[in-house]
């Protein structure tokens, strides 16, 4: 039996739940999510050992929609909105097995898979909760199912998309920060009760009745911190404080929503394939995940929590754009952010450019 399956009770449908759920997923522990009168007992892939493998007795792999389109298992039809997809397993396979299925960094190693048996999913809403757990875990989006797998940690489908809500999100502490582009700034932090991850907003200059330059910014530790030549990052982060340093006043908005919200660890699988000649979307697809997992829902939130409606918007993405103005802030205008291209990201910048829309 798992610790967290003997600590003191929750409703399956409390976001602390799922925050239980998530923790018990990255240590390798078995899952159940509710919702309604179904339910899946999952087990993580990429977190399954031999012994856990055995001893949970999976019969099948729950894979998320974008997974199954590059293993062939969607006609195109459905891959064009995929959902998840369910196969059968024989746990005799091993781990080595469920994890050359989940893993496509490790599909020139094991080109053949198949033949796989596509089964009927009977409850798409928790298949598709299990999906959306996996990626708040920073975990590839695959899960060992079994009928009868015994302890598990529960949570609900409910739980999950409450966990993810962005209005539960709340000013957790704000204080003056001088930085290198304004003395005159201020720090606000974020977080919601069960994620640890805190978002935060750096106000640059001095507040008055003009609309703020606003800049979204995802984290992404290798560009922001270890100066990454992948990506355009680091120079866009520093770049943008700059801007709104010379404008009358501004806010950058910092959303821990590593690697367009699949995470470090799953960004960096991202940056393998993308070495065995995949580029940014292929690579993310690939993995399991949509092209785009963040959630502009939180940016939203921390502009209204701050009384900002409405920004002049510095983004070469006009997807960015048309999300926020989704979630309720007017956007009254766009301003591009136009950097140098470097040898390493110059591709990277040119399938930002050629298939997601970017544009100066």
């Amino acid at each position: 039996m798992s610790p967290l399956s003997r600590t003191s009770p929750l409703t399956a449908d409390d976001p602390a739940s799922a925050a239980r759920a998530i923790d018990a997923a990255r240590r390798g522990w078995a899952v159940r999510i509710a919702a309604g009168q179904g339910a899946l007992t999952l087990l993580p892939v990429e977190a399954a050992t031999a012994a856990t493998l055995a001893a949970f007795g999976p019969d099948r792999i729950l894979l998320s929609g974008e997974r199954a389109a590059t293993l062939k298992l969607t006609n195109q039809l459905a891959a064009a909105s995929p959902g998840p997809v369910l196969i059968g397993f024989d746990p005799a396979d091993g781990v080595e097995r469920g994890l050359a299925i989940a893993d496509p960094s490790l599909d020139l190693a094991w080109p053949m898979k198949g033949p796989f048996r596509t089964l009927q999913l009977a409850d798409e809403t928790c298949a598709r909760a299990a999906i959306a757990l996996a990626r708040h875990a920073g975990l590839l989006p695959a899960w060992y199912v079994a009928e009868n797998a015994g302890d598990a940690v529960e949570t609900s489908a409910a739980a999950v998309a409450a966990f993810a809500d962005p209005s539960r999100l709340a000013i957790a502490a704000r204080a003056r920060l001088p930085v290198s582009a304004s003395e005159a700034a201020e720090i606000v932090a974020f977080r919601t009760p069960e994620d640890p991850r805190e978002h935060v907003a750096l106000i640059v200059g001095e507040r008055d009745d003009s609309l703020p330059v606003v800049r979204l910014h995802s984290e992404c530790l290798t560009g922001d911190v270890f100066g990454s030549l992948k990506c355009d990052c680091g120079p866009q982060l520093h770049a943008a404080l700059h801007e709104m340093a010379h404008a009358t006043w501004g806010v950058l908005l910092y959303l821990r929503q590593e690697g367009r919200g699949i995470g470090l660890v799953n960004k960096l699988r991202a940056y393998q394939l993308q070495d065995q000649g995949f580029d940014t979307v292929d690579a993310n697809t690939r993995l399991g995940f949509p092209v785009e997992a963040r959630d502009f829902g939180i940016a939203a939130q921390m502009l209204r929590l701050i009384a900002v409606p409405s920004v002049r918007l510095m983004t070469n993405n006009p997807e960015k754009v048309a999300r926020l103005e989704a979630e309720g802030i007017r956007v009254a205008e766009r301003l591009p952010l136009a950097l140098p291209a470097n040898p390493h990201n110059q591709h990277y910048l040119a399938t930002k450019r050629d298939r997601t829309g970017h544009q100066l």
